[in-house]
């Protein structure tokens, strides 16, 4: 079960210096699409997560994808054009994912201001993911996208977070 996380831990921006997650939280909660750059379950979600994520770019939430296991330009490669539109973050030793206690990804994770987890959902089970957007609506007041989409991947268990 996901727990609320380490506000120290720190995540690399990509093309900026690290910042502690404490930083990432001072105006916004934060909502996240966590993604293992490492796995096809991963890639099969970008197109996903970046609608979803794209929903609330204008809500008072800041958004990003979180890449795991690898460094700011491992997770530009990863993310392509996309890290040109949505704030791309690298979470290189998995202190994140450890955190917060997921052990499958890709996940969704919403992290309020204060550092308490908000929800959490892993793998891709578009009603968890629900439940989660939900959440983040409810907090923002803010519209709710679709879940699933025409065009999303049938849900999907997800790999070991800590392989």
């Amino acid at each position: 079960m996901a727990q609320d996380p380490s506000l120290d831990i720190e995540l690399h921006p990509i093309g900026g210096d690290p910042l502690p997650l404490s930083q990432l939280l001072t105006l916004f909660p934060l909502a996240a699409v966590v993604l293992d750059p490492y796995t096809h379950e991963s890639s099969w979600l970008l197109d996903t997560a970046r609608r979803i994520l794209n929903e609330f770019r204008e809500a008072d939430v800041r958004v990003a994808y979180l890449v795991t296991g690898t460094d700011d330009d491992g997770a530009a490669r990863f993310l392509g054009p996309l890290a040109d539109e949505i704030l791309g973050l690298a979470d290189p030793d998995r202190e994140l994912v450890r955190s917060l206690d997921l052990g499958t990804l890709p996940a969704l994770v919403a992290i309020r201001q204060d550092g308490h987890l908000l929800g959490a959902a892993e793998g891709w089970n578009p009603g968890a993911w629900t439940e989660v957007i939900d959440a983040l609506v409810a907090l923002t007041a803010w519209s709710r996208p679709e879940i699933p989409a025409v065009g999303d991947p049938a849900p999907y268990a997800g790999t070991a977070a800590l392989g």
